[in-house]
């Protein structure tokens, strides 16, 4: 399937210390930065050895229990749904961060293992200290990211997408991602909201084994899509929105990533503005839709500023530029008219 998409865009020279941050998030689409942390020691010692690498990490573990997922080896590491999408194909669960690497490693060789995952865990929560020689300095350009760690073995996190940036850095084993940008949506064929693999919807296409007379327009999003493979070492600038379909290629893979958004901390997630809008528009008449998409047209898809420009400022509210207090009293104004 990949061979019929584009290859993402490559940069090369950069290292953690000279990341081009605004160069990609000006660039608005997903790219590879070659190299980006060779350098780390985790990426060393993985190139050197799985089981060195697991050491590497074990030096830095603090004994606190972490989220994992397992599978049997039937579900050839797709963290996935039951047939008719009412459960998932996995059991989650906590456990000890060493006792899941032993059991990875105790499956190194097999053809077809049990699916190990440690997926979206905080480092500096479990791994005190990891992040002094294995990092990103975000801090440098004005941005404080979510620092996580995926550990697992031969495993696939479904195309889904993620609400900030991204940037998924391959520490050890080798990893392939395939990337659509926001719009692809409707040919992506989305799950359920609830309940799902990892936190948000997932593509139901089988990437490895596409059937297209299920999802006939799957063949729309591969012409819109991108394919990469990357080594440990390399990066990958995942833009918000971005649909990701992530495949570690490797019997233990270990990646670190940052999310980050540009938005203010005062704006929340606006994944609760869609479930208010499913609620209070979705079934309403076609014609009521229609008009209503044209309200949200003019008060929040336009121009930030178009709906306030023509009123004094005393009179705007909050079409009025957002920001801490006013975000507080829009809060304080729904969960008002929420629990009447």
């Amino acid at each position: 399937m990949t061979g019929e998409l584009k290859r993402t865009r490559e940069l090369h020279g950069y290292t953690a210390d000279t990341l081009p941050l605004q160069e990609l998030l000006a660039g608005d689409e997903p790219v590879v930065l070659k190299g980006l942390v060779a350098q780390w020691p985790l990426v060393q010692a993985g190139l050197r050895s799985h089981h060195e690498a697991m050491s590497y990490l074990r030096s830095f573990y603090n004994g606190k229990t972490v989220g994992t997922s397992r599978g049997d080896p039937q579900i050839k590491g797709r963290l996935f749904y039951n047939d008719d999408y009412t459960q998932l194909n996995f059991l989650s669960q906590r456990a000890p961060l060493d006792h899941v690497l032993m059991d990875i490693e105790k499956h190194l060789e097999d053809e077809r293992p049990p699916t190990n995952y440690i997926a979206s865990t905080t480092i500096d929560a479990c791994l005190p200290g990891f992040r002094r020689d294995n990092d990103v300095p975000f801090a440098a350009q004005g941005y404080e990211p979510l620092a996580s760690i995926w550990i697992g073995n031969r495993t696939i996190a479904s195309c889904h997408y993620d609400a900030p940036n991204n940037l998924a850095c391959c520490a050890v084993g080798r990893r392939r991602f395939t990337m659509f940008p926001p719009e692809q949506i409707f040919n992506l064929y989305p799950g359920p909201l609830e309940p799902t693999p990892g936190g948000q919807a997932v593509s139901l296409v089988d990437f490895s084994n596409p059937d297209f007379e299920r999802f006939p327009r799957f063949r729309e999003a591969l012409a819109a899509g991108q394919s990469v493979e990357v080594e440990p070492g390399d990066a990958v600038f995942i833009p918000s929105l971005w649909w990701h379909h992530v495949e570690a290629l490797s019997p233990f893979n270990t990646l670190i990533n940052y999310w980050w958004s540009t938005a203010p901390k005062f704006m929340p997630s606006p994944m609760n503005a869609l479930y208010h809008a499913i609620w209070a528009l979705r079934d309403r008449p076609e014609r009521e839709k229609r008009a209503w998409q044209s309200v949200f047209d003019y008060y929040v898809f336009g121009r930030a500023e178009q709906a306030g420009e023509h009123l004094p400022e005393q009179a705007r509210g909050a079409l009025g530029p957002m920001d801490d207090s006013s975000a507080r009293r829009i809060r304080a104004m729904l969960l008002n008219n929420l629990n009447r």
